[in-house]
């Protein structure tokens, strides 16, 4: 540690820290643009200039090294008349427009121009005109005059999202960010460049001109798409979501949120919302009350437990649904003395398992991880926020290795791929494993010729001290799953890396917490959507996007004789024989568990909208009017007090002895027929799929583009 003295303190900071790392420990705020504490430095702004004792000029903050003795000044009169003046060449060219500005109230240029810009310009010529910029739907860039080129948005490019898509041309004065020969900004994390650019040059292009940041309010919650569970900041105006926003949590999203989770709120206030239960009568949809709705849907089910049995009833729930939703899914089966409820529904094996499937690690260990096999994931698309902690490791020295079935660009280095076939992923993880037997003189699990891309793998996991096997949502809903599962722990025990699912949804550990499996007698999804039902709840899922079956099982489903659909949208109408609107993530207090077992609960942050009801309530007042007993729930809280196995705060992981990826040692390397069903960075889910400039990006238009390749 160095000792150094600054305002007058003392502070120990580590040996190669700046002084502005020094000014963070003591708490002292020393202004600047260019430095953000997870990028590179840069020292561009020269905002940061402070008085160095024996140094013949100020020294940027940010990119002074600290020695030992050293005495520092922030205020001096010699600081304070540097910095005063780097913020009147800043505003040289800075167009006066804070009035129409979407970053007015929350921008730094603003700030601290009250405390270090003067009353007025001795700046007489004409300001710079920068041209307009179209960089695709989410970010504007209609304004970038406003730039003072930090270069945050560029650093943010190469260094976080890997990808630099924003680069500066030209010098001095007519220096300008642009993308490269007209391209868009396409990076599933380009929302990031928003929050990080200091002025109002880079803006949200959905939310512009909507609302002033004073006007907002600022609610916390959970995001409920991918199995991150980044912590969101809401903003709402007049009981309508206007903003998402991150809310910083170093052990789960750093300060980041991905696109998906910043722009999806779109769809809740678009116009495929369902706001009042409909009922189909004579082919034609008419809305109704709750009252009559849920009756209907309770006769109807007592009506076919008497004529079927109860095992002809069954619930199709969606893994983005909350915790509590999942539970009393589950407990209105079992209710009903049905045993048919499963969350699987892109799963093509539907194994016994015992213990809950999840990441084997913490997500903050994924950023000093010294190797990694990555096994059927396109880690990019399925999983921004843990592809960038992969990144980060890979700039520290991390190899990364891949089986999958195509070639991809995960924005960072790819040290060895194997490219198979999905169905023969088992044989190459085989080859690893027999390739780490060689190494290691210990018999393999099963036969396999090795490679030389195998046996470079095999080295890599057996030299490294922090390494990792992960299981990407193919890996998950292949039908050699439990094959895949056994082989990765194999592998894990002879070079000593955690094993462990990247899980694809919000809550699909919850979901395993939940009990959202079907019990012993039960019907599994791929049974369930084959026909095998005569009574179906939908809980927030669309079939014939959500389901390794697609069209076909929207067939089967339209022969039952009651198909009751739960969600937020105007969803399955062509099979549906009853629409009940429940509440979004937005709409409902819940809990959603992360692919690392956190348990993180939010609460609604605006009313419903028009009818709509939290899908936990609809299904306890459902279960009140079947006369299932243990509903007596008055909320959300009283149903996750009943779930078993949660930790004792209700916000910390899961305990290891639930956690767990054990399998019993199946090595089948026989090809499995079909390939796994994984959706598309912006289909996962019923809100994204609805979500208007999500749908108009480029990775979106691809994977249309595919799909109708495909058809």
């Amino acid at each position: 540690m160095i000792e150094i003295e600054l305002d007058g303190k003392k502070v120990d900071v580590p040996e190669g820290s700046v002084i502005m790392h020094a000014a963070d420990k003591a708490g002292t705020y020393i202004p600047h643009f260019c430095y953000h504490k997870k990028l590179s430095i840069a020292a561009s702004c020269r905002m940061c200039l402070v008085d160095v004792e024996k140094m013949p000029k100020p020294m940027p903050a940010c990119a002074t090294t600290v020695m030992p003795g050293m005495i520092v000044r922030t205020r001096s009169d010699k600081a304070l008349s540097a910095q005063r003046s780097v913020m009147e060449f800043l505003l040289i060219n800075h167009p006066l427009d804070c009035p129409i500005c979407d970053q007015g109230g929350e921008c730094q240029l603003q700030d601290l121009a009250v405390g270090y810009g003067k009353s007025a310009s001795r700046y007489d010529e004409e300001k710079r005109v920068v041209p307009v910029k179209d960089v695709g739907p989410l970010i504007s860039m209609q304004e970038m005059a406003r730039c003072i080129h930090c270069t945050r948005c560029v650093r943010f490019g190469q260094e976080v999202a890997g990808v630099m898509e924003l680069g500066m041309t030209h010098r001095g004065e007519h220096a300008e960010i642009e993308t490269f020969i007209g391209q868009s900004v396409d990076s599933e994390l380009s929302g990031n460049m928003i929050d990080i650019c200091p002025v109002g040059a880079l803006t949200s292009k959905p939310f512009r001109y909507s609302a002033r940041t004073w006007e907002l309010s600022r609610r916390k919650s959970i995001s409920p798409h991918d199995s991150t569970g980044a912590n969101l900041i809401v903003q709402v105006k007049n009981n309508r979501v206007m903003r998402v926003v991150p809310f910083e949590n170093e052990a789960v999203n750093e300060c980041w949120i991905a696109d998906r989770d910043r722009f999806s709120y779109e769809a809740l206030n678009g116009d495929e919302r369902l706001t009042s239960p409909m009922l189909k009568q004579g082919g034609v949809w008419k809305q109704v009350d709750w009252q009559t709705a849920l009756e209907y849907v309770a006769n109807g089910l007592k009506q076919i437990r008497t004529d079927h049995g109860a095992s002809a009833i069954g619930a199709l729930v969606s893994p983005h649904s909350t915790l509590e939703e999942l539970f009393l899914a589950g407990s209105l089966m079992n209710g009903l003395g049905s045993q048919n409820v499963d969350y699987r529904l892109r799963h093509a094996e539907f194994a016994p398992v015992q213990g809950i499937r999840f990441l084997g690690t913490s997500i903050a260990t994924l950023s000093s991880l010294e190797r990694v096999l990555v096994v059927g994931s396109n880690l990019r698309q399925d999983h921004p926020l843990f592809a960038q902690r992969i990144r980060q490791a890979t700039r520290k020295g991390c190899q990364v290795h891949a089986i999958q079935a195509t070639a991809q660009d995960w924005a960072m280095p790819v040290a060895q791929t194997l490219l198979y076939e999905p169905r023969a992923w088992p044989k190459a993880l085989a080859e690893v494993a027999a390739a780490v037997a060689a190494e290691r003189g210990v018999p393999a699990p099963v036969p396999a010729q090795v490679s030389e891309a195998a046996k470079v793998i095999a080295q890599s996991l057996l030299a490294g001290e922090r390494k990792a096997v992960l299981l990407g949502n193919g890996a998950a809903h292949h039908a050699r799953a439990s094959s895949l599962l056994a082989l990765a722990n194999w592998i894990g025990a002879q070079t000593g890396a955690t094993v462990g699912y990247l899980t694809e949804a919000a809550n699909t550990v919850g979901a395993q917490l939940a009990g959202a499996v079907p019990g012993p007698d039960g019907l599994n999804a791929g049974q369930m959507l084959g026909g095998a039902l005569k009574a179906v709840l939908l809980l927030n899922t669309e079939p014939e996007f959500d389901s390794a079956t697609g069209a076909p099982a929207c067939a089967n489903l339209a022969k039952a004789e009651m198909v009751v659909t739960l969600s937020p949208f105007k969803a399955n109408m062509a099979f549906s024989d009853v629409l009940l609107p429940v509440a979004p993530f937005t709409e409902t207090p819940g809990t959603f568990v992360n692919a690392e077992g956190r348990v993180q609960s939010f609460h609604a942050v605006v009313r419903p909208l028009g009818e709509t009801r939290p899908a936990w309530k609809v299904l306890r007042v459902l279960a009140n009017l079947l006369g299932v007993p243990g509903f007596d729930f008055e909320s959300s809280q009283d149903v996750l007090s009943r779930i078993c196995g949660l930790p004792p705060d209700g916000q910390s992981r899961l305990s290891p002895e639930i956690l767990d990826n054990a399998t019993q040692a199946t090595f089948e390397l026989t090809a499995a027929a079909g390939e796994p069903v994984v959706a598309s960075i912006y289909g996962l889910d019923g809100t994204l799929r609805r979500a208007p400039s999500l749908q108009l990006t480029a990775d979106a238009r691809r994977q249309g583009q595919a799909q109708g390749v495909a058809a």
